[in-house]
């Protein structure tokens, strides 16, 4: 097969050195418009059920990633400055940077074809080619060529978001509740090398205005979050890139995962909002599916067919949860008013893909804490 696939991300990576691995008389072409050292994140997150199916895919980048990353099994949930810690959540972080650069590797080694700093300007299926697989973003140009085939829907979130740095170490996945003059704050952070921690901050667009951070410099808006977040940083300053800047997060949905020679993956097929941490594994996990179905027998259109089949039901499945997830931070100011263990509930609770039962599992000292409080239902 001559598959082209456009975008350098995870799930461009990943499918390429799949399909590569899986048949070496494969042309396969990766079409990235960054260098192979620029990166528009921090750090990115992985289950340990992940790394399961990356092992099972391939061990050799599956063993580089996993050797990389800092892990940890608690949740801090922190709320009027008391911290609650939830056990039993077993994540790990790596820098995203680090990532690419390990499938880079991988990619090379079985001789995908990796095209740095070329922007694609028509995303048309060539004549010559056997598939097309956009795999460039929640601002896909393949799928805005081919946006008949596929019927994008395509919404935003009500809460304005900015991915920053910082040096302080945040042992665990913390959720970091603030009350300002001007409004709510929340941090996601959490640490992906020794040295630095992703810090991601989201308010509501009220907050936002009220702050006047929608006319702040970079300078400006770092040194007003370090205030606010002055109790929970040490001392430590934000890091920010030069891209940086607030977002409103995109909810990409597809009605038609495929169309004539092209296929979609990763957040230019669907996204999940980040408090739930899934936008990576989606995306791998997507590389692998794809892959698996072009591995059997008929046609290529035959196989996008049963990728679509096999694979849509747990991606809606996990955007219904992180769709649960974004409208609770978007509504958190409704959930300020409780104590901090009952709020820590809510916040576990939150996508409702974990109930009560689920938390008592792992960690039942935090349930029987929870109960002997008084608060027995989330």
């Amino acid at each position: 097969m001559r598959i082209t696939i456009v975008g350098g991300g995870p799930a461009g990576l990943y499918f390429a050195l799949l399909m590569k691995k899986r048949d070496p008389a494969h042309q396969v072409t990766v079409i990235e418009r960054d260098g192979p050292n620029d990166t528009f994140g921090w750090g990115i997150v992985f289950s340990d059920q992940t790394f399961d199916y990356l092992r099972e895919s391939d061990a050799a980048s599956c063993e580089a990633i996993t050797a990389a990353c800092e892990r940890w099994d608690n949740v801090d949930i922190v709320h009027r400055g008391e911290r609650i810690t939830v056990r039993g959540n077993r994540f790990s972080g790596i820098a995203r940077i680090r990532f690419l650069q390990i499938l880079h590797e991988r990619c090379r080694e079985v001789g995908v074809d990796l095209v740095f700093h070329q922007a694609v300007t028509d995303a048309s299926a060539p004549a010559d080619g056997d598939l097309v697989v956009g795999a460039d973003g929640a601002n896909s140009l393949v799928r805005r060529t081919h946006e008949s085939s596929f019927g994008p829907s395509v919404q935003y979130g009500r809460n304005k978001y900015i991915w920053l740095g910082t040096p302080k170490l945040f042992h665990g996945l913390t959720l970091t509740f603030v009350e300002h003059p001007s409004g709510f704050y929340t941090a996601h952070s959490y640490k992906f090398d020794r040295n630095t921690s992703t810090f991601i901050v989201e308010c509501s667009e009220t907050t936002w205005r009220a702050a006047g951070l929608d006319r702040m410099s970079g300078e400006q808006m770092t040194a007003f979050l370090e205030d606010v977040f002055r109790d929970h940083l040490d001392g430590q300053p934000l890091l920010t890139k030069d891209f940086v800047k607030w977002l409103n997060f995109p909810l990409v949905r597809n009605q038609r995962w495929y169309g004539e020679r092209v296929v979609l993956l990763g957040d230019a097929l669907h996204t999940a909002h980040f408090s739930i941490g899934s936008g990576t594994k989606l995306a791998l996990e997507d590389a692998i599916a794809l892959a698996g179905a072009l591995g059997g027998t008929g046609s290529v259109a035959d196989a996008l067919a049963r990728f679509e089949q096999s694979r849509r039901p747990r991606v809606e499945q996990l955007q219904r949860a992180a769709m649960e997830s974004l409208r609770w931070f978007e509504n958190v100011a409704d959930y300020a008013h409780l104590e901090p263990l009952p709020f820590a509930v809510e916040a576990m609770t939150r996508s409702r893909r974990v109930d009560f039962e689920k938390l008592k599992r792992r960690d039942p000292e935090f349930v029987a804490r929870v109960v002997a409080a008084g608060f027995d239902r989330p």
